[in-house]
């Protein structure tokens, strides 16, 4: 499963001074237009990062994520990956967000994503000196990837993405290309996700060490995927945690 549109990403434990936040057109290196949602912390500089939707898309969840992480001082933008094939930036409920999942393309993807780490480096997206890429489901597979892209990446995160065996868009298994990897990555895990057994996380976990890859994996035994929601509040404990494995990891990177 992924985000409802009702779900809210928990609070940060660091918080910061006043933000500014709201849409933003991007322009990919191949000239293509997309949506974003950016938000700046109070502090030009330090860390920046793109946000990977899950599935759903740039929704509620991920716009108001980027917010918290400007809270916390961090530099942030969120992209839209179905910009290119959909009409409309709208995904209420009646989105046919699968029809678009169906069409997505690493090459382009990864164009996506630079446009928002070109931003991030920029004075109007914050200057930030060293950027990272955080991604849920579908896009902790596609952030993970994002070690390989020569974006020159301080460090990778990802929550509950798929790190092994095939997938529709064609977005290469992370432990495949572990021997790429140019940056650390932080990898976020629920112990109770039925859809990524912990052979499959120990599988990437032995690719990366195989590979000398910088990296922690962390397993929340009781957490089920896409326990990172303020409404799960059996796993407010794990979501305090995660937070504080991202922002010691993006602080040291």
């Amino acid at each position: 499963m992924c985000y409802d549109l009702e779900a809210r990403p928990p609070l940060p434990p660091v918080r910061g001074g006043a933000v500014d936040g709201g849409p933003l057109t991007l322009t990919a290196p191949d000239g293509t237009s997309l949506t974003a949602y950016a938000a700046r912390a109070e502090r030009t500089g330090g860390a920046g990062v793109v946000v990977l939707p899950d599935t759903r898309g740039l929704h509620p969840f991920f716009e108001e994520l980027a917010l918290r992480f400007a809270e916390a001082g961090i530099q942030a933008v969120a992209i839209d990956y179905f910009a290119r094939t959909a009409a409309t930036p709208e995904r209420g409920e009646a989105f046919d967000y699968q029809a678009h999942v169906a069409r997505l393309r690493h090459e382009t993807l990864d164009a996506d994503v630079a446009a928002a780490a070109a931003h991030l480096r920029s004075t109007e997206g914050g200057a930030a000196e060293r950027v990272h890429t955080v991604g849920f489901c579908i896009g902790g597979r596609l952030s993970l990837l994002q070690a390989t892209s020569g974006l020159v990446l301080a460090g990778v995160i990802a929550f509950y993405g798929w790190p092994v065996g095939p997938h529709r868009t064609g977005l290469p298994a992370p432990a495949d290309v572990a021997a790429d990897f140019a940056c650390p990555a932080l990898t976020l895990w629920g112990g109770a996700d039925e859809g990524i057994p912990a052979s499959a996380v120990d599988e990437f976990s032995r690719a990366l060490a195989g590979a000398g890859v910088e990296h922690r994996s962390v397993v929340y035994p009781e957490a089920p995927h896409s326990f990172f929601d303020r409404r799960a509040t059996d796993y407010a404990a794990e979501s305090e945690d995660a937070w504080r494995q991202m922002l010691e990891f993006m602080s040291a990177g």
